[in-house]
């Protein structure tokens, strides 16, 4: 293990791009990493990164060694997925487990769902690590390993898990905001209304998208008071009857099977909200980790 740390360390900077980085995504300190990363440069006999202020790259031994270190480790985790194998498929979660999880469906659901199959697996020392935000992780920068995310991976290095593939958005108000300002029969209808935004930095899903029940795609750029980095904010100010939400049907299933919410524009669908259960690497998907991912696919497709 003290052989592979370096590796895992050489190997995450050299990605990362960043000593800083890649000690947040192993949980060192910088300082260790870079100690760590001096003392593999010794033993190779070689520097393997060239330093600045402003950026870290590999030297020219650095690129070399690097498929190499790749595949030493690619030979541990195979090694390890093959004595999982021999071992058999009921082994319980165990060690660490960081997620990244999005904030609304997180903290409605998926949380407490992890929580029943961990209590379930009762797996030895269990670290569960989840992090709640809209806000995209980056799997390879962060101390995070597994993410719960909307849309397709645009990453083809990541492996992806459906969770829910067939999950829509749903526009929907409160029933007090119907009663004010009535209910839009087309898309168009909604530029007359007071739309509930959502973005993150400098983006801001404003143009929101429908399908009709002929089939036709319609796309409407809509506005309103308020705009919100957090989903969980969006649905609530839905609920407190301050305008039109246009959110996934995951966030909003239990407030519309309850009254709380209304769905609008019946017949026209939202536009496509997959979700998947993504991850760097297939070593990652241990037995375990296929078990939670398909019960958390079973508990959407419930929901």
């Amino acid at each position: 293990m003290d052989r592979l740390s370096p590796l895992q360390l050489f190997i995450a900077a050299a990605e990362a791009g960043s000593f800083s980085a890649a000690a947040r995504r192993l949980d060192l300190g910088p300082v260790q990493a870079s100690a760590t990363i001096a003392r593999l440069e010794r033993e190779l006999g070689t520097r393997l990164f060239e330093r600045s202020t402003r950026r870290l790259r590999l030297t020219e031994a650095g690129e070399q060694w690097l498929p190499h270190a790749r595949q030493m480790l690619a030979a541990w985790e195979d090694g390890q997925a093959a004595l999982r194998d021999v071992a058999g498929d009921e082994q319980p979660l165990s060690g660490r487990l960081r997620v990244s999880l999005p904030s609304d469906v997180g903290r409605q659901h998926l949380w407490r769902w992890i929580e029943d199959f961990v209590a379930a697996e009762q797996g030895p020392g269990l670290q569960l690590e989840l992090r709640l935000s809209d806000r995209v992780a980056d799997l390879v920068q962060e101390p995070v390993d597994y993410a719960v995310r909307y849309g397709e991976p645009p990453d083809s290095s990541l492996v992806a898990l459906p969770l829910a593939p067939d999950n829509r958005r749903v526009l929907c108000a409160s029933p007090a905001y119907i009663a004010r300002h009535g209910q839009p029969r087309t898309p168009a209808d909604l530029k007359a209304h007071d739309c509930l935004r959502w973005g993150l930095g400098e983006g801001l899903h404003g143009r929101w998208r429908f399908t009709s029940p002929s089939g036709e795609a319609v796309a409407v750029e809509v506005s309103g008071s308020r705009v919100a980095d957090d989903g969980g904010l969006v649905r609530e100010w839905a609920l407190a009857g301050l305008g039109l939400a246009y959110k996934s049907g995951l966030d909003m299933a239990a407030d519309l099977a309850a009254g709380r919410l209304v769905a609008l524009l019946p017949g026209w669908l939202g536009e496509p909200a997959p979700l998947h259960w993504v991850t760097l690497g297939r070593h990652r998907l241990t037995p375990a980790l296929r078990r939670l991912a398909a019960e958390l696919r079973r508990r959407c497709e419930a929901l």
